[in-house]
């Protein structure tokens, strides 16, 4: 089965969006599918506003087009409401083929943190966006159950997983610092609210893996903290395990990823009762979602690490591809394009 997936978040940026699409993408192909991946690196593209590392698509209308008539795919997905997002989506809704779409990022919230655009605005235009998708996928139930409250509907279930075999207990002689040692890993952005972990009276220690728009201003305002830029695989995982507390201040993330990480490596979370954290730990004892932060910390350090390895256990990365391909429906043969073999443009990355 051919799978065409549009995603404006991609290679080079870092973040949970793409690690999901480019795990999804490695579990379909090992599955004996097909995916095609539209990307931002397949066209001319402009920096982000504020935002340099995120590309954005300029004027992909025609090699959108022709991508997907010359694949001919069986399925669509629209993952993010970028530029390449809504393209597709025209391309679909003109042609009156069926597309599924994500609810990865919490747009509006984000906007409103960095702009003076308010969030029941954005709202009006992601409702707009997924309102013909004909399954919108989101990661949890309280993500879910705020989306209906905004007038969403065709909700349907899309959870996430972690590698076990990379996030794992390991020696905690990687970090030579004063213990405990608090970690935060992700953008260092404003909407990320990452100031409730640096402004901490506690742990002694706080780490944070990272780059972002607010990389300069905070790692001068907070000279305490130790800030390692970008991280990936095994020491990405080094520094997770070597964590005695890893310490989540977003209050618009409609996941984390991070959390199953660093709970797969045997460290306890601390966090808000917000979606995500609450979702993910609810009151499992691997950690503490609290309104004071400061609490949150203290009562999580008291969590057992064998406790929080077990707990992400649950969740695989073969059952969250097992949930995507149960949410997408094949178009029936020959339904939209010519009858005639696909191909696989060059420019398309495969």
């Amino acid at each position: 089965m051919r799978i065409l997936i549009v995603t404006d978040a991609w290679h080079p940026q870092v973040n949970g969006v793409v690690r999901t699409l480019t795990t999804l993408k490695q579990h379909l192909t090992t599955g004996g599918y097909e995916p095609v991946m539209i990307t931002p690196d397949q066209f001319r593209s402009m920096p982000c506003p504020s935002y340099p590392e995120i590309r954005l698509a300029l004027f992909p209308g025609r090699k959108m087009a022709r991508t997907i008539e010359s694949f001919r795919p069986c399925v669509v997905h629209i993952a993010t409401e970028g530029p390449l997002g809504f393209t597709a989506r025209r391309y679909c809704v003109r042609r009156g083929i069926p597309f599924t779409t994500a609810y990865h990022t919490k747009f509006p919230e984000y906007l409103e943190a960095r702009s003076p655009i308010p969030a029941k605005w954005t709202y009006k235009t992601m409702r707009w966006f997924h309102r013909p998708s004909s399954a919108v996928m989101v990661a949890t139930q309280t993500v879910e159950n705020e989306l209906v409250r905004q007038g969403f509907g065709n909700i349907k279930r899309w959870s996430r997983g972690v590698d076990t075999n990379v996030f794992r207990p390991r020696d905690k002689s990687f970090l030579d610092l004063p213990r405990p040692i608090g970690l935060y890993v992700g953008r260092v952005a404003v909407e990320k609210n990452i100031e409730a972990f640096l402004a901490l009276p506690e742990p002694k220690s706080k780490v944070v893996v990272g780059d972002g728009p607010q990389m300069a201003e905070l790692s001068k305002k907070y000279p305490e903290v130790k800030f390692v830029g970008l991280k990936e695989g095994e020491e990405l995982a080094r520094y997770y395990a070597a964590a005695d507390v890893f310490v989540f201040p977003s209050l618009t993330d409609t996941f984390g990823l991070v959390l199953l990480e660093a709970l797969a490596c045997g460290v306890p979370v601390a966090a808000y009762p917000v979606a995500g954290p609450l979702d993910v730990i609810g009151d499992a004892p691997v950690g503490c979602l609290h309104e004071d932060l400061t609490v949150a910390v203290r009562e999580a350090l008291k969590a057992s690490p064998d406790a929080c390895r077990a707990h992400a256990e649950k969740y695989s990365w073969a059952a969250s591809t097992a949930q995507f391909l149960d949410n997408v429906r094949p178009f029936p043969p020959g339904a939209f394009f010519p009858d005639r073999a696909p191909s696989t443009p060059a420019a398309v990355a495969v």
